[in-house]
């Protein structure tokens, strides 16, 4: 009975998200566009969801991110229909590459593997886990002038945004999430939404000397969860870890593979941007840290960090199968500048 949940559970990850493709039009990566696609949105609205999706760009709202299922504010998806469901899902690709989000379709698509799975009343399970259970909140006035921003957010999903004359000035907390984090849909049938950016990174581990492993594994006990979730700067110090530039040239390819897995997530000009930061900045000096087990459906967790940005990936929940991943800016996220 378990395996055939799984199976129906895969099958619906699938099926979702090519539904949600299908409906959401294509979006130039410019912040231009993105302030085209949340004029489009709000022309779409009621003035009563106008008012539930607005907020003034200095609202404390605007820093009161988080991925865990929680009451939000904002103008869920599940309120829409027709015109609006599609200019939401517009403007939710704006702020994204294809890569990016199709991964954030299926995470989405993923609330309903877990309504099909856990126990207890239908109607208390669906409140809790539902694919269209995801908020869109706008702050400030989007235009061409001036600074705005935007958020796409629940379970496993927050996606953080303020656009200044057309520019796209702040593009973090951006923060993506698993659950299940690996899905057995079937013989030599596996769905893991976030796998990659476990693989790549256990592949560095594996490759270090005994010597390396000094630097590079901080400790067998993995932390529980990623540092300061849901804080609206980063909670990070000096990094640690094997550097680049101790690395070998087989693990300095993995790094920066890794880094483009997370890199295409963004739009085109973002992931530029990030990347000019980070040559600037230099190579050899990003480190790569594991805590925890090396192996697969192991508790484990493990950081990049560089002077502009940090990593974490955690995977330690539910057997090793429930997955917290997030980007954040060392120079502040959110638009505001991060206290040094």
């Amino acid at each position: 009975m378990a395996s055939r949940q799984l199976l129906v559970a895969g099958l619906v990850v699938v099926t979702m998200a090519a539904l949600l493709v299908a409906q959401a039009p294509q979006a130039p990566a410019t912040g231009l566009a993105m302030t085209e696609a949340a004029k489009a949105f709000q022309g779409t609205l009621t003035p009563a969801q106008l008012a539930q999706t607005s907020f003034a760009y200095d609202d404390a709202e605007r820093l009161n991110w988080h991925f865990i299922p929680r009451e939000r504010k904002g103008l869920p998806l599940k309120a829409l229909e027709g015109a609006a469901h599609k200019a939401a899902l517009a403007l939710i690709h704006s702020g994204l590459s294809e890569a990016g989000y199709d991964q954030t379709l299926n995470i989405m698509s993923l609330e309903e593997v877990l309504y099909l799975l856990e126990g207890g009343e239908r109607q208390v399970r669906r409140e809790r886990r539902d694919p269209q259970k995801y908020y869109l909140s706008i702050f400030g006035t989007p235009s061409d002038k001036g600074v705005w921003g935007w958020r796409v957010e629940g379970h496993h999903i927050s996606l953080n945004f303020s656009v200044k004359d057309g520019r796209v000035v702040a593009s973090t907390p951006e923060f993506f999430g698993a659950n299940p984090g690996t899905i057995e849909a079937g013989k030599g049938r596996q769905i893991r939404v976030l796998g990659p950016e476990e693989d790549i990174a256990r592949q560095i581990l594996k490759l270090c000397t005994p010597e390396q492993q000094k630097a590079c594994w901080i400790s067998k006990t993995a932390p529980d969860e990623v540092p300061g979730p849901g804080a609206p700067q980063a909670d990070v110090g000096p990094a640690v870890g094997l550097s680049f530039q101790e690395m070998s040239a087989d693990q300095q390819k993995l790094l920066q593979d890794l880094l483009g897995e997370y890199l295409k997530n963004l739009t085109g000009d973002v992931e530029a941007e990030r990347r000019a930061k980070i040559n600037a900045a230099g190579m050899d000096v990003i480190k790569f840290a594991w805590w925890g087990e090396p192996d697969l459906h192991e508790r484990h967790h493990y950081r990049v960090q560089g002077p502009t940005f940090v990593i974490e990936y955690n995977n330690t929940q539910n057997n090793a199968n429930h997955v917290h991943s997030m980007w954040r800016s060392l120079d502040g996220d959110l638009n505001v500048a991060r206290s040094k």
